[in-house]
């Protein structure tokens, strides 16, 4: 994994400034920089409002008891996006705009189901009596768990014979 982030880290810069040289030879130094500028303001715009879309879809299924993964997704996707679309270059423009098309958000999703039902990887860990102690340094109390609540007693004792 590392030596893939390795080579994306190393690759995507020299692919960006390529194509830097070649639309700015085409269409002048300033309109390739207005373009940038441009895609970063469309880019934000985008994320404000596909975001809180995203966001109200949300807490909306958080209302009615459902856990919202698919809006989890589709919110960790447009962070991306955005973060790609305030990075200078057309590359990374262009998957940024493909990132904020819903079919193609879809379409990622479904590939990384594939992959992680494939390959078998989903690890899921918790704390409690059955499960691994957390470390004694993570700030959890130490001892049995004990939840404190206050409740009241509605169950009526009136006689009704």
């Amino acid at each position: 994994m590392v030596p893939v982030l390795l080579l994306v880290m190393i690759a995507i810069p020299i692919i960006e400034i390529g194509v830097f040289i070649e639309v700015g030879g085409w269409i002048g130094l300033w309109p390739t920089l207005t373009i940038v500028i441009l895609t970063a303001i469309a880019g934000t715009t985008l994320l404000r409002l596909q975001g809180l879309a995203t966001l109200f879809r949300a807490q909306e299924n958080l209302s009615q008891g459902i856990f919202p993964i698919a809006e989890v997704f589709d919110g960790l996707c447009l962070l991306f996006a955005g973060a790609l679309l305030l990075t200078p270059g057309f590359v990374t423009d262009a998957v940024g705009l493909l990132l904020f098309v819903p079919a193609v958000r879809a379409a990622v999703k479904g590939v990384i189901a594939r992959h992680l039902r494939k390959s078998g990887k989903i690890h899921v860990k918790g704390f409690g009596e059955s499960g691994p102690r957390p470390p004694e340094d993570a700030g959890f109390a130490k001892g049995p768990t004990i939840i404190d609540t206050d409740y009241e007693d509605i169950t009526d004792t009136t006689d009704r014979r």
